[in-house]
């Protein structure tokens, strides 16, 4: 029997609210979203896929599709149904029906910051909110896509301080230091197009990056950041650089 036919503009609502209550990183995102789409998209709840298979279709190589998956597995955006050499049988669940912490499903969200606006926020002010903008690239660089470990990522503003950048979430991306070097003043959509002149992107990693772009602008990745931490919506900092440790997360299932 078909599942009912979904309200896409309704999950998209639902997955901005759901996102940055898990953590989500850019790539789990797009997997989440991909596994929907052949999902519930098609009317149905369960998907037969192996990892390598749905990588090209993103864009990326094996390993960070398979972190993300088991990172939706974890946080019950997915459910193993059925695990073998053909692949993973999983329920793609609605991000309305994903549990999180401290309420029943996306529609519950916490007070982010006290009652602050999170637009006003100053993510360069204290340690918790650097390292939320770390945690929601999920240890990957925003521009090179690699993954970075915790000694060596920075964070940029996309738009330059000097260009009229702030220290918004909206503008701060956790990046490699090289990326971090290179880029300088230059616009973000210039800098991608550098790194795939170099081969270091693909062309469909510069297309995925190139909303990427769009997308933080527009506000549709939120950092994971609850009450209790020292947000501050006044006040912050002129260094372009803070260097924090990726907060660590608990033992993953083996996918």
């Amino acid at each position: 029997m078909k599942e009912k036919k979904i309200d896409a503009v309704e999950v998209w609502k639902e997955l901005d609210a759901l996102a940055p209550r898990l953590g989500l990183s850019v790539i789990d995102r797009t997997v989440y979203l991909h596994l929907l789409r052949l999902t519930h998209v098609e009317g149905r709840r369960r998907l037969r896929f192996s990892i390598l298979g749905i990588a090209p279709h993103l864009g990326l190589s094996g390993g960070p599709v398979r972190e993300a998956v088991r990172r939706l597995l974890e946080k019950g955006a997915l459910r193993l149904i059925e695990r073998s050499n053909m692949g993973h049988v999983v329920e793609v669940r609605l991000p309305g029906e994903v549990r999180v912490p401290g309420g029943s499903g996306a529609g519950s969200r916490d007070k982010l910051l006290g009652g602050a606006n999170l637009d006003k926020v100053d993510f360069l002010r204290s340690g918790a909110l650097r390292r939320a903008i770390h945690a929601r690239e999920g240890g990957v660089c925003f521009y090179c896509m690699r993954h970075t470990p915790s000694r060596a990522h920075c964070l940029d503003h996309v738009v330059p301080l000097m260009e009229g950048g702030s220290n918004s979430y909206r503008n701060l991306v956790s990046c490699c230091m090289g990326c971090n070097s290179e880029k300088r003043v230059q616009a973000a959509a210039d800098f991608l197009r550098q790194l795939y002149r170099e081969g270091r992107l693909s062309k469909e990693d510069l297309s995925a990056r190139l909303l990427a772009v769009q997308a933080l602008a527009a506000g549709k990745f939120r950092p994971q950041v609850f009450g209790g931490e020292n947000a501050g919506s006044e006040g912050g900092t002129k260094h372009k650089r803070a260097r924090e440790g990726a907060t660590p997360l608990p033992p993953r299932p083996r996918v």
